[in-house]
C-alpha cells in the first residue's frame, strides 16, 4: 500500500494525547462515503493502539439527514451507523454516534411545497443552509457550550477536487494540524487531506471495517452509481453537492443527477418515481411563467425574480410525492414525506390564503384513507394568535418564541432532548445580538 498508514495513525494519536486542550471533544463528520469512512476507519484503528485508560476525550460521529437523502444511501448509512455504536460499546471506545436533521419549518418540503420556494439552482442554493449547515452547527456550538471548544475532524482530500484544495489552504495554520474554522472555540483536523483517491481505495479493499463486515456495499453503490459522496457541509466554505454525488434525491443545482440514474439502470427501478419527480422540479424552476407568481411574497414586483410557486404548482408537487410514496412504501419501506411535514405544509398553505385544497383531501384521495389533520392545524392557528396578541407590544419576539418551539419540537421528534437548553440559550444570545445591532 502506497500509503503509510502507521504514520497516519501516529498522528492521529499524536494529537489525540497532546492536544493543548485534553478536554475538547472530537467531532468526526460521517457522510457514509469513501472519505468519511476512511477517517473514521482510521481513527478508529488509531484508538485501539491506546490504553483503555487514555481514551478519555469524547468523539462524537456526528451524520447529517437532510431528510431527503438518496433512499438507497439512508438505509445503507442507517445500518453503518448502527454497526458503529454497537461496535464501539463493546470495544469500550468513547464514541457516540449522532444524527442531525433540520428543524421541521425548515424541511424542503416544507420550504417549497408549504411558502413556495423554487427548486434550487447554483445561483440560489437556499436548501444548504437550511437543510445541512443550520443542523451541523447547531449540534457543534451544543458541544462547545458543553465543553468550551471542538475540533471537527474531516475527511477532505486536496486530491478530491481543485476548489476543495484551495479552501483547505486558504484555512490552515502553517506548521500545526488544525486550522480554523469560521465558528468560534472550534478547529478543524482533516487527518486524510494528502490521501490520494486510488490509495484511499486500495486501503478500503484491503483493510476491514473495524465495526464489522466488509466495505462490499459501499464499493457496489459507488461501482453503480458512478457516483462520490456529499461531505458533511458544515459551513459555506466547505464544498457542497451539486457535482452527481451522493445526496439529496431532490438535487437540481446539477441538470442530470448521474448518480440516481446509475442507479436505476444497475437494478434500483423503483427509484424512478423519485427521478421524474426531481426532473419535475427542474422542469417548474426553469419555466416561471407557468409556475410561479410574478408578485414576490413582499407584495413587490421585481423586473427580474419571480415570486413563490403558484398554488397550483404547489398541490401538484404534493400529488407527485404522495402517489410516488404510495408506489414504493409498501416494497421499499421508504418515507418522502412526514405527517409533521404535511401538517406545517396545511398550516402554510392557511397563511397564504390557500383555502380551496387541503392537504388532507390530496392524501386521502391518494391513499384511499381517513387522514384529519383539522384539529393540528387549529391547535397552530391558535399558538399563533395567542403568541402575536401575547407579543403586542413586542411583535418582534413572536418569530423568537416561534424558533424556540420549534427547537423543541424538534427534539422532540429526534426523541433526543439532549442540548436543548444550549440550543436555547444560542437562539436567545442570537437574537439579543441582531436586536442591539439594529437599534
Amino acid at each position: 500500500m502506497a500509503i503509510n498508514i502507521s504514520y497516519l495513525e501516529n498522528e492521529i494519536i499524536d494529537q489525540y494525547l497532546y492536544d493543548e486542550n485534553p478536554t475538547r471533544p472530537w467531532i468526526i463528520g460521517f457522510s457514509g462515503g469513501k472519505d468519511s469512512t476512511m477517517l473514521l476507519q482510521v481513527v478508529w484503528n488509531a484508538l485501539r493502539k491506546l490504553d483503555p485508560i487514555l481514551l478519555t476525550r469524547k468523539i462524537y460521529v456526528v451524520c447529517n439527514d437532510t431528510m431527503v437523502e438518496n433512499p438507497r444511501i439512508v438505509r445503507f448509512i442507517g445500518t453503518t451507523l448502527k454497526k458503529v455504536q454497537q461496535a464501539a460499546n463493546l470495544q469500550n471506545l468513547p464514541i457516540v454516534v449522532e444524527q442531525t436533521i433540520p428543524k421541521l419549518d425548515d424541511t424542503f418540503w416544507v420550504r417549497l411545497i408549504g411558502l413556495g420556494y423554487p427548486a434550487p439552482n447554483k445561483f440560489y442554493r437556499w436548501c444548504t443552509e437550511r437543510l445541512k449547515i443550520n443542523p451541523t452547527t447547531r449540534l457543534i456550538q451544543e458541544r462547545i457550550g458543553e465543553f468550551g471548544e471542538a475540533i471537527i475532524l474531516l475527511g477532505t482530500r486536496s486530491d478530491e477536487s481543485s476548489a476543495r484544495s484551495a479552501s483547505m489552504k486558504k484555512h490552515e495554520r502553517t506548521g500545526k494540524r488544525l486550522r480554523t474554522h469560521i465558528l468560534p472555540n472550534a478547529f478543524v483536523f482533516a487527518p486524510i487531506k494528502d490521501i490520494k483517491t486510488t490509495d484511499l481505495w486500495q486501503y478500503l479493499n484491503q483493510v476491514l471495517p473495524p465495526w464489522g463486515g466488509t466495505h462490499k456495499e459501499l464499493v457496489t453503490l459507488y461501482r453503480n452509481a458512478n457516483s462520490g459522496d456529499c461531505p458533511l457541509v458544515i459551513d459555506d466554505t466547505t464544498p457542497s453537492c451539486g457535482n452527481s454525488r451522493f445526496g439529496c434525491w431532490v438535487c437540481t443545482v446539477v441538470n442530470k443527477d448521474k448518480s440516481m440514474e446509475g442507479l436505476i439502470d444497475n437494478g434500483e427501478e423503483w427509484m424512478l418515481p423519485l427521478l421524474e419527480i426531481r426532473n419535475f422540479l427542474i422542469h417548474t424552476r426553469d419555466n416561471p411563467e407557468l409556475y410561479r407568481e410574478k408578485t414576490r411574497r413582499d407584495g413587490k414586483i421585481h423586473e427580474k425574480y419571480w415570486g413563490p410557486y403558484k398554488f397550483e404548482t404547489r398541490v401538484e408537487i404534493l400529488k407527485r410525492i404522495l402517489q410516488a410514496q404510495k408506489e414504493i412504501q409498501d416494497s421499499e419501506g421508504v418515507e418522502l414525506i412526514t405527517h409533521q411535514e404535511m401538517v406545517l405544509i396545511q398550516y402554510h398553505w392557511y397563511r397564504d390564503s390557500f383555502f380551496k385544497t387541503r392537504v388532507s383531501d390530496i392524501y386521502n384521495k391518494i391513499f384511499k384513507s381517513k387522514l384529519d389533520m383539522s384539529k393540528q392545524i387549529e391547535k397552530l392557528k391558535q399558538e399563533t394568535e395567542l403568541l402575536k396578541s401575547s407579543c403586542s407590544e413586542e411583535p418582534k419576539d413572536v418569530e423568537l418564541i416561534q424558533d424556540l418551539l420549534a427547537l423543541q419540537k424538534t427534539k422532540t421528534l429526534m426523541i433526543r432532548k439532549r442540548g436543548l437548553q444550549s440550543d436555547i440559550e444560542s437562539r436567545i444570545e442570537q437574537f439579543i445580538k441582531v436586536n442591539k445591532a439594529q437599534n
